[in-house]
């Protein structure tokens, strides 16, 4: 049994994108990261330094990351 992720989550080296798959995903980010947030199209883009804190909350709020 596969389960679909909510976010796709893609290292660039010094940055990684977070794109959100479903409506859930995106109502997470935009309940808890910052309104200036960066994006590059449908992706966020989180500094290396953050990426692993942002993915634990994301995993702690039961969301499913690949």
């Amino acid at each position: 049994m596969s389960v679909k992720p909510d976010l796709l989550v893609r290292n660039e080296g010094t940055l990684f994108l977070f794109c959100p798959l479903t409506a859930g995903a995106k109502s997470w980010i935009d309940a808890h990261l910052q309104p200036d947030a960066q994006w590059f199209g449908n992706a966020l883009v989180v500094e290396h330094r953050f990426a692993w804190g942002l993915a634990m909350g994301i995993k702690d709020a039961g969301l499913v990351l690949e």
